[in-house]
């Protein structure tokens, strides 16, 4: 038996690929599972997205490899929709290169940048990956505590007085996954200084600020950002795109090239046919954003009857594809959603998927309709 690598011992299978397992194993046994676990949008995208992707299918290019950097009309749409939507003006040359999801950015990004040994600052709570692709990459993961009382956002004074001489990167996500807190324009402006003082690449996933969000912000908006900032950005959850994979990184070109030495090594370029699909999507009117909204915005009125019931609390000033919810004081996160998966047939995420700091809370997705949410508050009344 050939043994793996010894980086791939310090990880494990992605939480959602292991427990899916499970829940499609009851689903097969017969029970009637409602997920409200993980963030896969069901609704569909916009409609001339479809008709953009089987229109190119007669182009004689449509089955061709296709240029590392993508279409030079994507990149263009790209960028003005950053103009439009952001306020931060890019150029399609030379600073944006579009990816097959921003999930596999954290990896070309971390191949690009770090080296064994260098330490990355990763929220706790906050996404698992950027913990997974650092120990892959030989670096050391650094948590820095989010909490409750501090809005769910970095505290860069405490972060100050740890050694930060090792750290390369930092991985900030606002709107941030799983608490839907939201980033303000000082601390933004703050940690833009904090970066260049330490001499840190700071990294804002940025895939939820279309959703319930009415302030959608960059971090290439601010001052100075393009020094030592790059933002990653996805059409999954904007335009109910997941499975096109299509996400994008943006920054200085002397960063953006960095990363494509990598990208250029790692695959052949993205189907033509979800580039013209996501051209489509990037044009859309603020008529889309706003019935999708009103959408999830039913859902969570839904959502937080049913935290409700469960004797959660939550914010309602939160964001995001997700109502991050607080259980009672002394359940735990995994024994609650473990019985609630038992007793209601129920799947939601616990807040430890996303490290200690998730301990006692819990994740509700939007991504159901009113009737199966309407089913799952049947269920546990």
């Amino acid at each position: 038996m050939i043994l793996v690598a010894e980086k791939l011992q310090a990880i494990e299978e992605y939480y959602f690929s292991r427990k899916l397992k499970e829940v499609n194993f009851l689903k097969a046994q017969g029970k009637p599972i409602i997920n409200l676990g993980t963030g896969s949008p069901d609704l569909a995208p916009p409609e001339r997205v479809v008709q953009a992707l089987t229109h190119s299918l007669s182009s004689e290019l449509a089955h061709s490899y296709q240029g590392y950097q993508g279409l030079l009309e994507l990149r263009e749409a790209m960028a003005l929709f950053y103009k439009k939507h952001y306020g931060v003006w890019l150029s399609a040359q030379t600073e944006i290169l579009p990816l097959m999801g921003s999930k596999e950015g954290v990896m070309h990004i971390s191949m690009a940048f770090l080296n064994p040994g260098d330490e990355v600052l990763v929220p706790n709570p906050g996404y698992p990956t950027y913990t997974s692709v650092a120990k892959l990459v030989g670096a050391k993961p650094v948590t820095y505590n989010l909490t409750e009382t501090n809005q769910w956002l970095p505290d860069l004074k405490a972060l100050e007085k740890t050694d930060l001489s090792k750290v390369k990167i930092m991985w900030v996500n606002y709107p941030h996954m799983p608490t839907g807190a939201q980033m303000n324009d000082t601390l933004f402006e703050t940690l833009i200084t904090f970066a260049k003082r330490h001499n840190i690449l700071v990294v804002n996933d940025n895939p939820y600020s279309f959703v319930l969000n009415e302030t959608p912000k960059s971090i290439l908006a601010f001052e100075g950002a393009k020094d030592c900032c790059l933002e990653l950005n996805s059409l999954s959850k904007t335009f109910n795109m997941a499975g096109w994979r299509v996400g994008m990184v943006l920054g200085k070109s002397e960063y953006i090239n960095s990363i494509l030495k990598v990208k250029s090594n790692m695959d052949s370029g993205m189907f033509y046919g979800v580039q013209k699909g996501a051209v489509a999507a990037l044009s859309c009117s603020a008529m889309w954003y706003q019935s999708m909204n009103s959408v999830y915005r039913q859902r969570r009125e839904y959502v937080w009857q049913l935290a409700k019931l469960l004797n959660c609390t939550y914010n309602s000033t939160s964001v995001g594809l997700f109502v991050w919810a607080k259980l009672p004081l002394m359940v735990k996160a995994e024994e609650f959603t473990d019985l609630l998966l038992k007793e209601s047939a129920i799947f939601i995420a616990p807040g430890t998927v996303f490290g200690s700091q998730g301990e006692g809370y819990v994740r509700f997705s939007l991504c159901a309709s009113t009737e199966v949410l309407e089913e799952a508050i049947a269920r546990v009344r």
